[in-house]
């Protein structure tokens, strides 16, 4: 009478048939890797027992901040901004509300007529707010 004997993975609590004669704690290889980094991550960490002391930084020196070294520091970052300003294309700088308020100015006013949808049951047509970036419907004459 054979009988079949399992057991319970020790990291995945499922329960397998061993493959080796000695006793086996994990179903697979998978399994004895997982459960080894576990370990090894969790003896790294304080334990909750353990008291952490946080060092006393009021006695380290504080830094001195001088009237040179803010102007360099100010120096660098508007030369940074001028030469990344000079390297950057129009067509890839942020707008301005200028120019959003020319754009509009350019299209002719601020709503445009959605053509591809039909008009409301009172007669009035769809038109694209600009400003507003909404579907809004107006009279025909309200452009």
């Amino acid at each position: 009478m054979n009988h079949q004997q399992f057991y319970t993975c020790d990291y995945c609590f499922k329960e397998f048939e061993p493959k080796r004669r000695r006793v086996q704690k994990y179903c697979s290889d998978t399994c004895r890797s997982k459960a080894y980094h576990a370990r090894k991550t969790s003896t790294k960490l304080a334990a909750p027992s353990e008291q952490i002391t946080v060092p006393d930084f009021s006695t380290l020196p504080k830094p001195k901040m001088s009237l040179s070294g803010v102007g360099n520091a100010t120096a660098g970052t508007l030369a940074a901004d001028a030469i990344k300003s000079l390297l950057t294309k129009t067509t890839n700088k942020p707008a301005t509300k200028g120019d959003l308020t020319a754009l509009i100015e350019t299209l002719h006013g601020r709503y445009h007529l959605v053509k591809n949808m039909p008009a409301n049951e009172f007669g009035q047509y769809p038109y694209f707010d600009l400003v507003e970036g909404v579907l809004v419907y107006l009279s025909s004459g309200n452009e």
